[in-house]
């Protein structure tokens, strides 16, 4: 099934998101998040595309940001492998839009998602900075997030992380193989500067089919040397 077909036969699914994680469990509750705050102007612009931020969590989680994200990087709700950082509605020309306004996200809504991006506060601000620019409701927003996520076979990264003189590009056609409907110059990659993998960033149209993805989404050349930190 190609991806347009895949997305709308998911929307008729009711379960909550879930992540492919290596476990996670969420809470029973959670209480209230801090109203976010705009670090930039609200921008209303024609949306040309989007992309869909996929963090690799071992990476994020060796750094300090571990002690201030106990679900993602603590252990005892889970360990992640790729997890949504978020679904990015870009423009077709200029600077993507943002802070469009919309009501805040629900405690409820929150927690149904954390499987698929296990930080409480990430999954508002991308509802507040993005989905509010391209969904009438943080529902549609997170919906339309775990419809693309649940549509993709993530790579072995773990087990691509021991191989001898890896590079962006194998991490590439390792997904592709995943995902035969992608082709590779509609994968992005978003490496540290000292060449450790961060990000998936995927290429969408208006129509939320695979596209090739701009320079500054696609990353480095596929001869480029990648490092991938297991943190297990």
């Amino acid at each position: 099934m190609n991806p347009r077909g895949l997305a709308l036969a998911l929307l008729a699914l009711p379960s909550p998101a879930l992540a492919q994680a290596y476990q996670c469990t969420p809470p029973a509750r959670i209480g209230p998040i801090a109203p976010v705050a705009p670090d930039g102007p609200p921008r209303r612009v024609a949306i040309g595309g989007y992309t869909l931020a996929l963090s690799w969590s071992p990476e994020y989680c060796r750094g300090e940001q571990a002690k201030r994200e106990p679900m993602q990087c603590g252990g005892a709700s889970g360990r992640f492998g790729f997890v949504v950082h978020g679904l990015w509605p870009e423009a077709q020309v200029g600077p993507p839009p943002q802070w469009c306004g919309g009501a805040a996200i629900a405690p409820e809504l929150l927690r149904r998602n954390l499987c698929m991006t296990p930080v409480p506060w990430l999954i508002a601000h991308e509802w507040a900075k993005h989905g509010s620019c391209m969904a009438r409701s943080p529902e549609g927003y997170e919906k339309a997030s775990a419809i693309l996520w649940r549509s993709l076979a993530m790579p072995d990264a773990d087990l691509l992380s021991r191989k001898d003189g890896l590079t962006v590009g194998a991490l590439r056609q390792t997904f592709v193989i995943a995902n035969p409907e992608w082709r590779a110059d509609e994968v992005g990659v978003l490496v540290s500067p000292r060449g450790w993998l961060q990000e998936l960033r995927l290429c969408y149209s208006r129509r939320y089919l695979p596209v090739r993805c701009p320079a500054e989404r696609f990353g480095p050349a596929d001869a480029t040397p990648l490092k991938i930190w297991r943190g297990l």
